[in-house]
């Protein structure tokens, strides 16, 4: 789940193929939620709000929610691999990954998150975040099918 659209055209189909490529593995999809349009009598707090509250509305009791999260876990591409499968066969519900906005989760996400997990201590771009995400989980279903792509 994200919030507006993937901007650069560049980024948007680098997205779109790492998407193509891991509904080969598993069923994938990537939730755009309308952009929360700033002004100047929206704060970041109320747009944080906002943009949660719409999060919210998509998740379900049972769900889980991880966070994608400057400030989340980092793991190695293996270890992400390791506990991509582990969710997979203990999740009862949905799994999903959240890339929030430019101001980050508002404390209501963070209440309801179950995890985070971070990309990397340097913070990007969150349209970036979306492209570097989904070659991780890309990168995830090669390595535990002994594919190939992944190099140590």
């Amino acid at each position: 789940m994200v919030v507006g659209k993937t901007g650069s055209a560049n980024l948007r189909a680098g997205i779109e193929e790492y998407s193509r490529r891991i509904n080969r593995y598993i069923p994938f999809e990537i939730l755009e939620l309308p952009d929360v349009k700033t002004s100047r009598k929206l704060t970041e707090e109320k747009q944080k709000e906002s943009e949660g509250e719409m999060m919210l509305s998509r998740i379900q009791p049972g769900d889980t929610v991880v966070l994608l999260d400057e400030r989340g876990r980092e793991m190695t591409s293996r270890e992400f691999s390791a506990y991509l499968e582990k969710k997979t066969l203990t999740v009862p519900r949905q799994l999903w990954f959240v890339v929030g906005g430019p101001y980050g989760f508002s404390p209501a996400v963070y209440a309801r998150a179950n995890e985070k997990l971070s990309l990397s201590k340097m913070t990007f771009p969150h349209e970036m975040v979306r492209l570097f995400f989904t070659e991780q989980l890309y990168r995830a279903m090669t390595i535990q099918r002994n594919e190939p792509y992944h190099h140590d």
